[in-house]
Protein backbone atom coordinates (compact mmCIF):
# COMPACT_ATOMS: atom_id res chain seq x y z
CA UNK A 1 0.00 0.00 0.00
CA UNK A 2 1.34 3.64 -0.44
CA UNK A 3 1.03 6.87 1.32
CA UNK A 4 -0.30 9.98 -0.89
CA UNK A 5 -2.09 12.26 1.76
CA UNK A 6 -0.30 15.24 3.15
CA UNK A 7 -1.27 14.96 6.90
CA UNK A 8 1.47 17.02 8.83
CA UNK A 9 -0.06 20.89 8.70
CA UNK A 10 1.89 23.80 7.54
CA UNK A 11 3.44 25.80 9.66
CA UNK A 12 3.15 29.48 9.84
CA UNK A 13 7.23 29.32 9.89
CA UNK A 14 7.24 33.43 10.46
CA UNK A 15 5.69 33.30 13.51
CA UNK A 16 7.45 30.12 14.66
CA UNK A 17 10.71 31.30 14.45
CA UNK A 18 10.02 34.20 16.60
CA UNK A 19 8.26 32.27 19.18
CA UNK A 20 11.72 30.39 18.97
CA UNK A 21 13.62 33.03 19.28
CA UNK A 22 11.54 34.32 22.27
CA UNK A 23 11.84 31.34 23.81
CA UNK A 24 15.68 31.29 23.54
CA UNK A 25 15.80 35.01 24.86
CA UNK A 26 13.69 34.45 27.84
CA UNK A 27 15.59 31.37 28.64
CA UNK A 28 18.81 33.48 28.50
CA UNK A 29 17.19 35.76 30.73
CA UNK A 30 15.71 33.38 33.20
CA UNK A 31 18.96 31.54 33.41
CA UNK A 32 21.11 35.10 33.71
CA UNK A 33 23.78 33.56 30.96
CA UNK A 34 25.87 35.32 28.89
CA UNK A 35 25.29 33.09 26.24
CA UNK A 36 24.80 30.26 24.02
CA UNK A 37 27.26 27.59 22.75
CA UNK A 38 26.22 24.94 20.72
CA UNK A 39 27.22 21.95 18.49
CA UNK A 40 27.66 22.53 15.04
CA UNK A 41 27.69 19.66 13.04
CA UNK A 42 27.19 20.34 9.31
CA UNK A 43 23.56 19.20 9.61
CA UNK A 44 20.16 20.72 9.19
CA UNK A 45 19.32 20.86 13.07
CA UNK A 46 22.59 22.46 14.38
CA UNK A 47 22.49 24.79 11.53
CA UNK A 48 18.98 26.08 11.70
CA UNK A 49 19.29 26.44 15.83
CA UNK A 50 22.65 28.82 15.01
CA UNK A 51 20.29 30.59 13.02
CA UNK A 52 17.60 31.05 15.29
CA UNK A 53 20.40 31.43 17.73
CA UNK A 54 21.31 34.88 15.98
CA UNK A 55 17.86 36.05 16.14
CA UNK A 56 18.26 36.59 19.52
CA UNK A 57 21.90 37.23 20.67
CA UNK A 58 24.69 39.03 19.17
CA UNK A 59 27.14 36.81 17.18
CA UNK A 60 30.21 37.46 19.76
CA UNK A 61 27.76 35.62 22.28
CA UNK A 62 27.63 32.65 20.64
CA UNK A 63 30.34 30.00 20.41
CA UNK A 64 29.95 27.23 17.74
CA UNK A 65 31.68 24.03 18.67
CA UNK A 66 32.60 21.16 15.74
CA UNK A 67 33.74 18.05 17.08
CA UNK A 68 34.40 15.74 14.11
CA UNK A 69 35.60 12.29 14.63
CA UNK A 70 37.40 9.84 12.12
CA UNK A 71 33.24 9.02 10.91
CA UNK A 72 32.76 12.89 9.97
CA UNK A 73 32.89 13.04 6.79
CA UNK A 74 34.88 16.38 5.35
CA UNK A 75 31.80 17.93 3.47
CA UNK A 76 30.03 17.97 7.30
CA UNK A 77 33.07 20.41 8.84
CA UNK A 78 32.92 22.29 5.86
CA UNK A 79 29.46 22.99 6.23
CA UNK A 80 30.21 23.54 9.43
CA UNK A 81 32.48 26.09 9.01
CA UNK A 82 31.25 28.14 6.39
CA UNK A 83 27.76 28.12 8.38
CA UNK A 84 29.89 29.36 11.24
CA UNK A 85 31.65 32.01 9.00
CA UNK A 86 28.30 33.31 7.63
CA UNK A 87 26.46 33.72 10.59
CA UNK A 88 29.57 35.94 11.84
CA UNK A 89 29.74 33.16 15.00
CA UNK A 90 33.18 32.09 16.62
CA UNK A 91 33.83 28.68 16.47
CA UNK A 92 36.50 26.20 17.04
CA UNK A 93 37.18 22.62 16.08
CA UNK A 94 37.91 20.41 18.26
CA UNK A 95 38.34 16.19 17.57
CA UNK A 96 36.88 13.72 19.84
CA UNK A 97 38.76 10.73 18.53
CA UNK A 98 41.89 11.84 20.66
CA UNK A 99 39.51 12.16 23.78
CA UNK A 100 37.45 9.12 23.21
CA UNK A 101 40.91 6.46 22.93
CA UNK A 102 41.65 6.75 26.16
CA UNK A 103 38.00 5.71 27.56
CA UNK A 104 37.45 2.83 25.45
CA UNK A 105 41.52 1.59 26.39
CA UNK A 106 40.59 1.74 29.96
CA UNK A 107 37.07 0.10 28.99
CA UNK A 108 38.42 -2.43 26.61
CA UNK A 109 38.19 -6.36 28.47
CA UNK A 110 34.90 -5.72 30.27
CA UNK A 111 32.82 -8.72 30.49
CA UNK A 112 29.57 -9.49 28.68
CA UNK A 113 29.75 -6.46 26.00
CA UNK A 114 27.58 -7.43 23.22
CA UNK A 115 26.59 -4.45 22.01
CA UNK A 116 30.58 -2.57 21.42
CA UNK A 117 29.50 -0.93 18.72
CA UNK A 118 26.54 1.28 19.91
CA UNK A 119 28.50 1.75 22.82
CA UNK A 120 31.34 3.25 21.08
CA UNK A 121 29.37 5.38 19.15
CA UNK A 122 26.98 7.00 22.62
CA UNK A 123 30.61 7.42 23.61
CA UNK A 124 31.26 10.11 20.99
CA UNK A 125 27.77 11.91 21.69
CA UNK A 126 28.73 11.74 25.75
CA UNK A 127 32.34 12.92 24.86
CA UNK A 128 30.89 16.12 22.88
CA UNK A 129 28.33 16.88 25.64
CA UNK A 130 31.00 17.76 28.08
CA UNK A 131 33.13 19.73 25.92
CA UNK A 132 30.17 21.98 25.22
CA UNK A 133 29.26 22.27 29.16
CA UNK A 134 33.07 22.85 29.78
CA UNK A 135 32.69 25.55 27.73
CA UNK A 136 29.50 26.72 28.91
CA UNK A 137 30.13 26.93 32.39
CA UNK A 138 33.58 28.75 31.99
CA UNK A 139 31.72 31.11 30.05
CA UNK A 140 28.73 31.18 31.90
CA UNK A 141 26.10 30.50 28.65
CA UNK A 142 23.59 28.15 28.07
CA UNK A 143 23.97 24.65 26.16
CA UNK A 144 22.20 24.52 23.10
CA UNK A 145 20.73 21.22 22.27
CA UNK A 146 19.78 20.62 18.32
CA UNK A 147 17.18 17.76 18.71
CA UNK A 148 14.01 17.85 17.04
CA UNK A 149 10.44 16.31 18.12
CA UNK A 150 10.74 13.49 15.62
CA UNK A 151 14.15 12.37 17.48
CA UNK A 152 12.97 13.35 20.63
CA UNK A 153 9.58 10.78 20.85
CA UNK A 154 11.69 8.13 19.02
CA UNK A 155 14.62 8.46 21.52
CA UNK A 156 16.94 9.22 18.48
CA UNK A 157 19.21 10.93 20.79
CA UNK A 158 22.14 9.85 23.32
CA UNK A 159 20.88 10.01 27.19
CA UNK A 160 23.23 12.23 28.70
CA UNK A 161 24.85 12.69 25.03
CA UNK A 162 22.98 14.57 22.64
CA UNK A 163 20.03 14.39 24.91
CA UNK A 164 22.40 16.46 27.75
CA UNK A 165 21.53 20.33 27.04
CA UNK A 166 20.20 23.33 28.96
CA UNK A 167 17.30 24.45 25.98
CA UNK A 168 15.76 22.76 22.70
CA UNK A 169 14.82 25.95 20.84
CA UNK A 170 13.55 23.33 17.86
CA UNK A 171 12.44 20.52 20.18
CA UNK A 172 8.65 21.06 18.94
CA UNK A 173 9.35 20.83 15.60
CA UNK A 174 8.96 17.48 13.43
CA UNK A 175 11.94 16.97 11.00
CA UNK A 176 9.56 17.98 8.32
CA UNK A 177 9.08 21.43 10.13
CA UNK A 178 12.71 21.94 10.96
CA UNK A 179 12.72 21.56 7.35
CA UNK A 180 10.86 24.41 6.52
CA UNK A 181 11.63 26.49 9.03
CA UNK A 182 15.59 26.25 7.88
CA UNK A 183 14.14 27.34 4.19
CA UNK A 184 12.49 29.98 5.90
CA UNK A 185 15.47 31.20 7.18
CA UNK A 186 17.69 31.04 4.46
CA UNK A 187 20.20 28.12 5.48
CA UNK A 188 21.97 26.76 2.74
CA UNK A 189 20.02 24.35 0.34
CA UNK A 190 23.20 21.95 0.32
CA UNK A 191 22.30 21.44 4.23
CA UNK A 192 18.59 20.98 3.74
CA UNK A 193 18.58 18.62 1.33
CA UNK A 194 21.28 16.34 2.41
CA UNK A 195 20.86 12.94 3.99
CA UNK A 196 21.00 12.82 7.66
CA UNK A 197 23.64 11.62 9.44
CA UNK A 198 24.47 11.22 13.20
CA UNK A 199 27.86 10.66 11.82
CA UNK A 200 28.21 7.83 14.02
CA UNK A 201 30.16 5.24 11.88
CA UNK A 202 31.67 5.87 8.24
CA UNK A 203 28.24 6.21 5.88
CA UNK A 204 25.48 5.71 8.56
CA UNK A 205 22.33 7.71 8.05
CA UNK A 206 19.56 8.59 10.23
CA UNK A 207 16.86 7.07 7.96
CA UNK A 208 18.87 3.69 7.66
CA UNK A 209 19.38 2.95 11.37
CA UNK A 210 15.39 4.32 11.97
CA UNK A 211 14.24 2.14 9.38
CA UNK A 212 11.77 4.68 8.03
CA UNK A 213 11.75 7.97 5.93
CA UNK A 214 11.32 11.72 8.12
CA UNK A 215 8.27 12.43 6.26
CA UNK A 216 6.33 9.24 6.91
CA UNK A 217 7.37 8.85 10.52
CA UNK A 218 6.69 12.84 11.38
CA UNK A 219 3.27 11.28 10.18
CA UNK A 220 2.52 8.49 12.09
CA UNK A 221 3.97 10.43 14.87
CA UNK A 222 1.55 13.51 14.56
CA UNK A 223 -1.12 11.17 14.45
CA UNK A 224 -0.62 9.27 17.02
CA UNK A 225 0.94 12.03 19.77
CA UNK A 226 -1.16 15.35 18.63
CA UNK A 227 -4.54 13.22 17.18
CA UNK A 228 -4.36 10.69 19.07
CA UNK A 229 -4.92 8.04 17.09
CA UNK A 230 -4.50 4.33 17.45
CA UNK A 231 -2.61 1.99 15.59
CA UNK A 232 -4.90 0.70 13.35
CA UNK A 233 -6.68 4.17 12.90
CA UNK A 234 -3.62 5.68 11.99
CA UNK A 235 -2.49 2.86 9.66
CA UNK A 236 -5.82 3.41 7.53
CA UNK A 237 -5.37 7.01 7.63
CA UNK A 238 -1.92 7.26 5.88
CA UNK A 239 -2.96 3.85 4.01
CA UNK A 240 0.37 2.04 5.05
CA UNK A 241 0.61 -1.38 6.70
CA UNK A 242 0.20 -1.39 10.59
CA UNK A 243 3.56 -2.92 10.81
CA UNK A 244 4.77 -0.01 10.36
CA UNK A 245 2.97 2.14 12.87
CA UNK A 246 3.66 -0.19 15.37
CA UNK A 247 7.42 -0.26 14.41
CA UNK A 248 7.14 3.79 15.22
CA UNK A 249 4.78 2.65 18.64
CA UNK A 250 7.08 0.24 20.16
CA UNK A 251 10.17 3.28 19.41
CA UNK A 252 8.05 5.66 21.00
CA UNK A 253 7.35 3.23 24.33
CA UNK A 254 11.17 2.45 24.31
CA UNK A 255 12.00 5.89 23.97
CA UNK A 256 9.80 7.13 27.21
CA UNK A 257 12.51 6.82 29.85
CA UNK A 258 14.67 9.26 27.76
CA UNK A 259 12.60 12.18 28.23
CA UNK A 260 12.21 11.73 32.27
CA UNK A 261 14.10 12.37 34.84
CA UNK A 262 15.59 9.25 36.84
CA UNK A 263 12.94 7.90 38.62
CA UNK A 264 13.50 8.15 42.91
CA UNK A 265 11.68 5.88 45.05
CA UNK A 266 9.32 7.85 47.34
CA UNK A 267 9.83 6.47 50.70
CA UNK A 268 7.39 6.44 53.63
CA UNK A 269 8.01 7.40 56.95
Amino acid sequence: MGKNNKILPMLDVDRVSRDISGFIENSLIESNAQGLVIGLSGGLDSSTSAHLCTKVVNTDKILGLIMPSQSTSQEDIDDAVNLAEKLGIKYKIIPVDPLIEPVQEVCMGSPDMENDKMAKANLKARMRMLILYYHANAMNRLVVGTGNRTELLVGYFTKYGDGGVDILPIGGLYKTDVRRVAKHLGVNENIITKDPTAGLWPGQTDEEELGIKYELLDEILYLMTEKGMGEEETALKLNIILDEVVKVKVMVMAAEHKLKMPPILPIIR
